[in-house]
């Protein structure tokens, strides 16, 4: 079965730096019936072969965090990602203007040409999807089962959900406005 890590790194995403993290935890709910739960993977960008999410923790770039819908009410495999685009650390990393949908955007760029790593192959195709999130900075996310189990894995093909943004009880994370526009990524290995 695929999963999460080898399609990333063909992307150009790779684990922290030096496997540390300083950050905040996020909780998601999929609607799986698990409830809330905290993140189970951050990719950040990878600039280059040694070291560079470390590069990235500096100068700031894209990354995601990511969620498995797995519950009893809800199971997919479908991996749920929330993609942002953050400043430097002498900035906080705080997501830069229109983050979330330039987060998202870089994603789908690169999931949609064919990728390699380590001798596999990657292609992936997107399906947009509105109404599955409500636009604006503070907005609620109608996401249930039903609307996700278009979502499926079976051998060599997986799906990622782009939800690109978090909530808070406030709304959207930081008051950063998004389009409401879902990424729906099949990833094959060709």
């Amino acid at each position: 079965m695929l999963t999460l890590h080898r399609p990333r790194r063909s992307i150009g995403f790779s684990e922290e730096c030096l496997g540390l993290h300083y950050g905040h935890i996020h909780d998601a709910d999929l609607g799986d019936g698990l409830g809330r739960k905290p993140e189970q993977f951050l990719g950040r960008q990878h600039y280059f072969p040694i070291a560079g999410t470390c590069w990235e923790s500096v100068r700031g770039g894209h990354h995601f965090r990511a969620w498995k819908q797995n519950g009893t009410d809800a199971d997919s495999g479908a991996w749920f990602l929330g993609a942002s685009e953050e400043m430097d650390s002498r900035n906080n990393h705080m997501i830069v203007d229109d983050g979330y949908n330039r987060g998202r955007d870089y994603i789908v760029a690169r999931v949609t040409q064919i990728t390699h790593w380590k001798g596999m192959w990657w292609k992936g195709e997107v399906e947009w999807r509105e109404g599955l999130l409500e636009r604006g900075a503070r907005g609620e996310s109608p996401l249930s089962p039903l609307s996700l189990s278009m979502c499926g894995w079976v051998l060599g093909v997986g799906c990622w959900v782009l939800m690109k943004v978090l909530w808070d009880s406030a709304g959207v994370n930081h008051g950063i406005e998004q389009d409401g526009r879902v990424a729906i990524l099949t990833i094959k290995r060709l």
